[in-house]
């Protein structure tokens, strides 16, 4: 078992930026892929990004190619998601999510076991 709390949403303008950390606990942190997803108002949860138990692959979506960075601190047991040239679509809530199937889908949310309460962001136009 793995516990997940996120934290660093917010509320931003549009072309600004914002950084979110997980903090995980219960668990050896590096037997996990660490991933973020995000959940719009009215919308489905989508897959955002993920970095490979070790730290050293890391996937995006499309949407957020280029724009944001995830990150793992092994020995802090943290990952983090540097987001940029934030816009008003990336409004949601973000989830932190962690599981040990590492040969299992990366993009897929039925993926992950572990979950966070999700964070709020805000980007204002």
């Amino acid at each position: 078992q793995v516990q997940l709390v996120e934290s660093g949403g917010g509320l931003v303008q549009a072309g600004g930026s914002l950084r979110l950390s997980c903090a995980a606990s219960g668990s050896t942190f590096t037997g996990y892929r660490m991933a973020w997803f995000r959940q719009a108002l009215g919308k489905e949860r989508e897959f955002v990004a993920a970095v490979s138990s070790g730290g050293g692959v890391t996937y995006y979506a499309d949407s957020v190619k280029g724009r944001f960075a995830i990150s793992r601190d092994n020995a802090k047991d943290t990952v983090h998601l540097q987001m940029n040239s934030l816009k008003p679509e990336d409004t949601a809530i973000y989830y932190c999510a962690a599981t040990p199937r590492l040969n299992r889908a990366i993009m897929a949310s039925a993926t992950y076991n572990y979950w966070g309460q999700g964070t709020q962001v805000t980007v204002s136009s």
